[in-house]
């Protein structure tokens, strides 16, 4: 059809009744005009008339519209381009279609922003300069001279803070346009236009994009999947299913999938506003919004299945159609929250608005709340897997523990509400999880009175050795936490009283839901506590040599075959250190031998002979010259200071001059200064 006539049709469509299907049409057909007009005129009209069309916008599909009209100057100017680097065909070649006006790509995009007139909102403005620089300039594209380039980027930003000004006239969906056009288009801006952005009321319009219609819809999602979960033998939540349909349109959402660079935005955004207190506004609408994810996901079927059970009571169409989507979406959520946290702490760290006595302990708390309400998606993936979480939750925490009544009544506010016993529901257990990784970084800032009640007592029930396997990873965490309480030096008398059933927990709790890292490491943490210079070694000056018979003990004793891979292997952190396989009893002697770099000179020279005599206790050979070879690394590798240094040599020289110490050929020095390891067989200590 010849062009005109074409632009004839088009124009009159326009001004039909809205139509889904003839609308697709109608932009395949600007499209194809916008790239066949020859007269730069008429490239102006259609661009006048398309965003004023009542045929596209009397009944707008939200951003999809507002997506598909970047994507129509995006395409076009893509194709003018090309047009341009490839040149056109002769007049005299009749069997050649015609591929363009012959417009250059400067003046055809020229004629586009002409179109842009006072008919028209800024924010529809802002859809079409996007689409001519992602068409002209995207993906390394080069189609506009220099000075045309920095005047589209001029007049994008000068739009959009025009109709940041002016936002009640596009309402909604105008603030949605300019997120959508703005995330798109960012990368291509310079430093220097970006400067001129109204980053204040941009923030305030990216966080409600973010989490309400056009973004994650305030969680609401969870609610209508609850009422499609069909509960029985196994919960079964079907592909068909009306929520699952929703929830797969909603992951395709122009702001959703492209969450990701609209979170390094929003970050972007925050980190340049004039207006430190704006941020209050924006944490406080990330807490509402990740509160009410919390609270929906609380009511839905699907949160009653710990992470370990799915296998078992999920249907495999829910575990590998359904369910992986969910996460999927959730976990995007979770990201992009934590990107913006980042920038919020780090703003908070700069800035001195926000880092005073009076602002700093209240974005503190507010940004570890947030990342309790999203905890149940983070924990997932692990709380360290990647560092911008660690940075938020780390940063937050030191914040705060520099203000010890805020610390206090932050802990009070996500006490659990079943401390003292282990709850019933997984989302609870989740948020205990979280509670005991969080109150451990606080244990210095507490009283002896206020660490019993809001640590000692939420830990007791996960310090029991008969936990299952589904508790290990909060098991890990209430040691930790015990420990930290323990380690504290105002502590020493609630140390006392609780160290007794620590040690009956912790050794009754190895192998079965301690490995042997957590074992070893947690032993030593006892040593420390227990010697000297810690308060702890002037009231009780027996401990330390207490918990050594103990352990010695039950070495003598313990199983000498190799402790199963579910025994021995419980985290990525215990397979990475796990050389070779080893007994209980060689664990034991590794634990023994952790200790001895703490122990006071006298004690270290008892301890000595017992050492080597249990090393020679250990029948396995491979598992022998491990223990052997930790040996000397504890000898030799400076853990220990001068003195219990000198206390080894002596120990050394001594029982090698009265027996054969057949450590290979030691050389001038010993093994202390060698380094020689090469043990023989049938060799002792």
């Amino acid at each position: 059809m010849p062009a005109d006539r074409l632009l004839t049709n088009v124009l009159r469509a326009y001004q039909g009744l809205p139509d889904p299907k003839q609308n697709d049409r109608i932009l395949s057909s600007t499209t194809s005009l916008l790239t066949t007009l020859s007269n730069p005129l008429n490239v102006t009209l259609l661009t006048s008339h398309l965003l004023t069309a009542p045929a596209i916008w009397n009944r707008v599909d939200g951003l999809r519209t507002c997506l598909r009209i970047i994507s129509v100057f995006n395409t076009a100017a893509i194709t003018v381009h090309k047009n341009q680097l490839e040149g056109h065909p002769k007049p005299y070649d009749l069997y050649q279609p015609r591929q363009g006006g012959g417009i250059s790509c400067d003046d055809w995009a020229k004629a586009v922003v002409k179109g842009l007139d006072d008919r028209t909102p800024r924010w529809q403005h802002i859809l079409a300069i996007a689409g001519v620089l992602l068409g002209m300039e995207g993906q390394e594209r080069h189609g506009l001279s220099r000075g045309l380039r920095s005047t589209l980027e001029t007049a994008m930003v000068t739009a959009a803070n025009l109709a940041l000004e002016n936002q009640a006239s596009g309402g909604i969906l105008g603030a949605e346009s300019i997120v959508l056009a703005l995330n798109h288009t960012f990368p291509l801006l310079s430093d220097n236009v970006r400067r001129e952005l109204n980053y204040d009321a941009l923030v305030m319009i990216m966080i409600p994009a973010m989490t309400s219609t056009e973004g994650y819809e305030e969680g609401y999602f969870l609610e209508a999947i609850d009422h499609d979960v069909r509960p029985g033998n196994k919960f079964d939540w079907s592909a068909k299913s009306p929520s699952f349909l929703h929830l797969q349109k909603l992951a395709s959402k122009p702001l959703i999938s492209s969450m990701g660079p609209l979170s390094r935005l929003i970050a972007h955004s925050i980190e340049n506003m004039n207006g430190s207190l704006r941020l209050v506004e924006v944490q406080e609408h990330l807490l509402k919004f990740t509160d009410n994810l919390l609270q929906r996901w609380q009511t839905n079927k699907l949160s009653e299945i710990d992470t370990s059970g799915e296998a078992t009571f999920l249907t495999p169409e829910t575990l590998r159609v359904t369910f992986p989507v969910l996460w999927q979406v959730l976990k995007t959520a979770m990201f992009a929250t934590v990107v913006i946290l980042r920038a919020v702490i780090g703003r908070t760290l700069i800035d001195p608005i926000l880092a005073s006595p009076q602002q700093a302990p209240v974005t503190a708390s507010q940004t570890l709340l947030i990342l309790k309400n999203i905890h149940f998606i983070s924990s997932r993936l692990g709380s360290n897997a990647f560092s911008a979480y660690t940075f938020v939750n780390l940063a937050s925490i030191d914040i705060l523990t520099r203000y010890p009544a805020s610390s206090l009544s932050f802990l009070r506010s996500i006490y659990p509400t079943q401390a003292g016993q282990i709850p019933a529901h997984p989302l609870k257990r989740n948020h205990d999880l979280f509670y005991l990784n969080t109150a451990e970084h606080f244990t210095l800032s507490l009283s002896p009175a206020d660490a019993e009640l809001l640590i000692v007592a939420p830990c007791t029930p996960y310090l029991n050795p008969t936990a299952n396997a589904h508790l290990l990873e909060i098991f890990e965490a209430a040691h930790s936490a015990m420990l930290s309480v323990l380690a504290e030096p105002q502590n020493a008398d609630l140390t006392a009283k609780v160290l007794p059933f620590y040690m009956e927990s912790l050794f009754a709790s190895f192998p079965k839901n301690l490995s042997p890292r957590q074992f070893r490491f947690a032993f030593k943490a006892l040593m420390q506590i227990s010697t000297p210079p810690n308060p702890l070694s002037s009231s009780q000056p027996m401990m330390a040599e207490t918990l050594l018979e103990l352990l010695h003990h039950r070495a003598l004793g313990a199983p000498t075959t190799p402790l199963p891979p579910f025994m021995a292997i419980k985290s990525e952190a215990d397979a990475k250190i796990l050389e070779v396989p080893l007994s209980e009893q060689a664990v034991l002697l590794l634990t023994l031998l952790d200790a001895l770099p703490n122990v006071t000179l006298n004690v270290l020279g008892e301890w000595l002979p017992l050492v080597a005599d249990l090393l020679n206790v250990i029948q396995d050979r491979s598992m022998r010259e491990h223990c052997k070879k930790r040996f000397w690394e504890v000898m030799e590798s400076g853990e220990m200071d001068v003195e219990r240094s000198a206390v080894c040599v002596s120990w050394w020289s001594t029982r090698g001059g009265r027996e054969r110490v057949l450590f290979g050929d030691q050389g001038e020095g010993g093994p202390f200064m060698s380094g020689g390891l090469g043990v023989r067989d049938g060799s002792r200590l």
